[in-house]
């Protein structure tokens, strides 16, 4: 079944259904009932993943390459790359509308993250990394000095609520998603989760700022970005953009001696087909229609 985006229009059920999903995880991380639950799993997850520290040097090389701020860069690139092969989700003539819909998710993420942040700080539901609350904790930024003085190795912070690192995964996990069926969906879902575990294997993050905070932030992206028609403007200011700094580029002028040659005119047929080709360059709001695959 097609699904196209992105359209300047509403889908309620889906906005609904986001929104009610963001509400449902953070009412039950709040909620004294079963706030018992998720400090259990965030004591227990840390012990096991921090735990496996400090044994073997490999191990430790290991995550202290992937908490740092170059290997966020590389795993962007990876992110950015699978979005944009060709025929691996989306076709050729669809890459262009994917691309611009996930720029104009992510900055409706940010607004959204920064607001989440400051109702964090508002209520008092901001709290310090679990490698500065638990005791024993193993800090891969004081056994690997060099990385934590030249590239900012992330394994501590007071104010780790909501996981800022891993709302980024979970909004393009969440958009592959939507695309993806079968083992490319599976795939999409693994690359999403072994990249947020080097700021949990670190103690950066507790799992309730990832999978609570991050999480709730992503599906509320999705909801603004994907389900209204807010997401379809900002991804035809973003394609209107790009299109108006490639033509603002001009050419090195010819010598004046030198004829300017005139282009052969393609036959009918052809810019017929081209101009079928690029209507979605022309107009924002009729970028291609993206289809499950």
């Amino acid at each position: 079944m097609p699904v196209t985006t992105p359209q300047a229009r509403w889908r309620p059920l889906s906005w609904f259904i986001s929104h009610l999903l963001a509400g449902l995880l953070l009412l039950s991380w709040l909620s004294p009932v079963s706030r018992p639950f998720w400090d259990a799993l965030d004591e227990s997850a840390f012990h096991l993943l921090n735990g496996s520290l400090g044994h073997q040097a490999w191990w430790d090389w290991l995550w202290a390459l992937a908490s740092v701020r170059v290997f966020d860069i590389l795993v962007g690139a990876l992110l950015l790359t699978l979005l944009i092969r060709r025929d691996w989700l989306f076709a050729q003539h669809q890459l262009r509308p994917a691309l611009f819909t996930f720029v104009a998710l992510l900055l409706v993420l940010l607004v959204i993250r920064v607001l989440v942040t400051k109702l964090a700080g508002h209520f008092g539901w901001q709290h310090a990394s679990p490698s500065l609350e638990i005791a024993g904790a193993y800090h891969l930024s004081d056994h690997f000095p060099l990385l934590e003085r030249v590239f900012e190795l992330k394994d501590r912070s007071s104010r780790s609520f909501p996981g800022d690192h891993a709302s980024v995964l979970l909004i393009w996990g969440l958009f592959m998603a939507l695309f993806a069926r079968g083992g490319r969906l599976a795939l999409v879902l693994g690359i999403t989760v072994l990249f947020m575990l080097p700021r949990l294997v670190a103690g950066a993050h507790w799992v309730s700022d990832d999978f609570v905070g991050g999480l709730l932030i992503a599906l509320l992206a999705i909801g603004w970005g994907y389900c209204t028609p807010l997401g379809a403007h900002l991804a035809a200011s973003a394609a209107g953009a790009a299109d108006r700094g490639r033509r603002g580029h001009r050419p090195t002028p010819r010598s004046p001696t030198t004829p300017a040659r005139r282009p052969a005119r393609a036959p009918a047929r052809r810019r017929r087909r081209r101009g079928a080709r690029h209507a979605d360059v022309r107009a924002g709001h009729r970028l291609a229609p993206l289809d499950r695959r």
